[in-house]
């Protein structure tokens, strides 16, 4: 690998532009993690999967948040545990996402059980290899301040490392690279099949009278498509200036290639609450309406119910989340 480029300077705009970011994906987060706790009966096995992504992306929030207020100037043991904590949230949020992806994939398609030992699997996974990269990273001295080439005021690999690509490819790139290629196919997968499920029920639609036709594009299906499409957009910037350093190329340096970058780290946990809370109506209603609970008691207005308390609205099926009997054929 060719000798390190000069340090990318961070400007008081960057810094504060990501450091928004961190907050929303911390908020975004903890609201995600919020709901799973106020609304047992939303706890699907997908919103289980996702509670534990939710948990990566707030760790990830908070460490990235620290590096950009602190923007490291050299390697110091807060350099250290923070790229250290980084490095392990960033890389479980990774296979977290595959995660998802995956489960849907198995109960949808491929109609596989997916009971508790999956679950397990997905933890021991999940959790455990980049706890064992991020052990041995700090174990061997390869955490340490990177001169925000690679990174925006946060530390991640050491600079000074001889074979700092190939521990920059474990603590991160190699599993953001897989990423791209899994989440795309696993996702076009599905739709196909949900799409194929339609298309077969929608046969039978002409001699059920009464039947109401089945929307082409459902909101399921829109999300689908948006989720790999978000994650790609989200964490291309990354990927693009960890092949300009390789190059050694200046244009790393950047500024707006560098808010991207910093951005795009920052904000999965945003982008999660806003794809996972407020787009999905059942969870939006029930957050409005808890809101607006809390700000009629407040105001002193009567509460609608024939006792007198406000009664929530009845739980419905979501229909943003696809059943099995929605994406099987008839026969």
């Amino acid at each position: 690998m060719p000798s390190p480029l000069p340090p990318t300077p961070l400007f008081a705009a960057e810094r504060g532009a990501v450091l928004v970011s961190c907050s929303v994906s911390f908020l975004g987060s903890a609201l995600l993690l919020c709901s799973h706790a106020q609304w047992p009966e939303l706890r699907t096995r997908p919103r289980q999967l996702l509670l534990h992504l939710s948990l990566a992306d707030l760790l990830s929030a908070l460490s990235y948040f620290y590096g950009v207020l602190r923007d490291f100037q050299r390697s110091s043991w807060d350099c250290v545990l923070q790229g250290a904590l980084s490095t392990f949230a960033n890389t479980s949020s990774f296979f977290w996402t595959m995660a998802i992806a995956l489960y849907l994939y198995l109960s949808i398609v491929r109609g596989s059980p997916t009971g508790s030992g999956l679950l397990w699997g997905f933890h021991a996974v999940s959790w455990g290899v980049p706890l064992a990269i991020t052990v041995a990273a700090v174990a061997l001295k390869k955490i340490g301040y990177d001169a925000s080439n690679v990174s925006v005021g946060w530390c991640w690999v050491d600079l000074d490392a001889e074979d700092r690509l190939l521990w920059m490819l474990l603590t991160g790139k190699v599993w953001e690279i897989l990423a791209y290629v899994t989440l795309p196919v696993l996702y076009i997968l599905i739709r196909k099949h949900i799409n194929r499920a339609h298309a077969a029920l929608s046969e039978y639609r002409p001699i059920l009278p009464g039947a109401p036709a089945l929307p082409r594009a459902s909101v399921a299906d829109k999300k689908l498509i948006l989720i790999p499409i978000i994650f790609i957009f989200l964490r291309i910037w990354s990927t693009v200036r960890f092949i300009l350093t390789l190059c050694n190329s200046p244009a790393v340096q950047n500024p707006v290639l560098v808010v991207l970058h910093g951005i795009g780290n920052t904000f999965q946990g945003g982008a999660n609450c806003i794809m996972f809370v407020l787009c999905t109506r059942v969870v939006r209603a029930r957050l409005l309406s808890l809101l607006c609970c809390g700000h009629c008691a407040e105001l002193g207005w009567p509460l609608q119910g024939s006792q007198g308390s406000w009664q929530p609205p009845q739980p419905h099926k979501d229909k943003d989340v696809p059943g099995p009997e929605q994406t099987k054929p008839s026969t």
